[in-house]
């Protein structure tokens, strides 16, 4: 594909995960793997692809803009995809006098863009202030698959539920994708029901709640598959009907595998379950 052509609809990519990943599941990949593989399912592996690398592996890019580019996430994101086949590389915009490329250069090179945790209200204020907001559409309009968790996640829709300022509130998104989103459903239940009243009063468009551990895979605007790393989360989707809510429960479809010492067992997910529970008791790795 060239540099300034557009993917169909159809063959454009977002994955979005209401918590999980390498921030929150270290030793479960179950989700991560998964994204590496859609891009081999979608635009890696074409030959006119520009945006291989010479090594012949998909080249994955993380922004930890939302955390503050903390160097945990940072670190988090080399230990998992270090080892792995593909190019990673993390983009700080904290930190852009270190870089040698353009912001373009940087995003439009990438076959998958990965966004973490943290602020969604400073997450997209920098984006703006930096132009990448809109460099991040044209990624997606060229077929560059997009992914993320929690504020990376809901940053791709209309609206989500951020509580970048404390207590839940809506806020808006980009637009990528029709409706709404709100995360960490069972991690952080108080979400829901703010998003639910803004659904029912048409102040938020009908959407989807996610669990930790849950992604939502959209081929172009259309929801084409739900898949979960852990035994028992879930999603949901709400709608208003003559101001009455009509919801939807969404059972996902349960990741296996032991690539790169992927968990196959019931027991080690709980045991994945037990800490991440632990670890929102202690330091959170964002909060969307």
């Amino acid at each position: 594909m060239s540099q300034d052509s557009q993917a169909p609809l159809g063959e454009r990519l977002i994955f979005a995960m209401g918590g999980g990943g390498f921030t929150m599941e270290p030793n479960n990949p179950l989700l991560d793997d998964f994204v590496l593989s859609l891009a081999r399912a979608g635009r890696f592996g074409d030959a006119s692809n520009a945006s291989v690398s010479r090594s012949g592996m998909p080249r994955v890019l993380f922004l930890p803009t939302a955390s503050g580019d903390t160097t945990s996430q940072i670190n988090a994101f080399k230990a998992r995809f270090t080892d792995r086949t593909c190019v990673p590389e993390h983009l700080s915009l904290f930190r852009l006098r270190e870089s040698t490329r353009t912001l373009q250069e940087t995003v439009l090179a990438q076959d998958i863009v990965y966004v973490g945790g943290g602020s969604m209200r400073n997450l997209l204020a920098i984006w703006q202030a930096h132009g990448l907001d809109s460099l991040l559409v044209e990624a997606w309009k060229r077929g560059i698959v997009l992914a993320g968790l929690s504020a990376g996640a809901m940053c791709w829709f209309e609206a989500g539920i951020t509580r970048s300022s404390g207590p839940p509130e809506p806020i808006a998104g980009l637009g990528l994708l029709e409706g709404s989103l709100t995360v960490h459903a069972d991690g952080e239940p108080e979400r829901l029901p703010v998003w639910l009243a803004g659904v029912r009063d048409g102040t938020l468009q009908g959407g989807w709640a996610v669990d930790d551990g849950v992604g939502l895979l959209f081929r172009g605007r259309q929801l084409e598959r739900v898949v979960g790393s852990r035994p028992g989360a879930g999603a949901e989707r709400a709608d208003a009907i003559e101001g009455e809510l009509v919801r939807h429960r969404l059972t996902p479809e349960l990741l296996h595998g032991n690539l790169h010492g992927g968990l196959t067992g019931d027991d080690d997910a709980v045991a994945e379950l037990r800490q991440v529970h632990m670890l929102r008791r202690g330091i959170r790795s964002g909060r969307g």
